[in-house]
């Protein structure tokens, strides 16, 4: 069966038997146009509010959901729990102690052994062997 557009309009397909379209033929005879009803997409029962992808049922569910919410949101911090924190002593406590007796050669001992670019050629060189095997 082969498909043809219709002369009309010229977007939609017929056979060559009907002559003009399904959306055409309601035109002609001056029927109104039918607009496609959408769902919710949460509930997918009642028709979407227009501008809306939800219902009227299902926006209001979800605005009084915010709205607990919100108040529970609302609600202070116990300051209490809060006050054997001192913020700028727990500051102090996150900076590790160095001993000041280590000598620039250590360092560069320490510096040597966890260079990033000899763990890179490490590891080329394993995946170089790797690839051969």
């Amino acid at each position: 069966m082969r498909l043809i557009k219709c002369p009309r309009c010229e977007l939609n397909y017929i056979t060559p038997e009907e002559g003009f379209c399904k959306i055409c033929k309601r035109e002609m005879k001056g029927e109104p146009q039918q607009e496609e009803i959408e769902l919710c997409t949460v509930c997918n029962e009642h028709p979407a509010l227009p501008g809306k992808d939800v219902c009227l049922f299902c926006l209001k569910e979800m605005s009084e959901n915010q709205d607990r919410d919100n108040e529970e949101s609302e609600n202070p911090v116990d300051e209490s729990a809060l006050s054997g924190i001192d913020p700028v002593s727990a500051m102090d406590e996150i900076i590790p102690d160095i001993p000041e007796d280590i000598h620039d050669r250590e360092y560069t001992e320490l510096e040597n052994e966890m260079s990033l670019e000899e763990l890179e050629e490490e590891e080329s060189e394993d995946e170089d062997e790797e690839d051969e095997e």
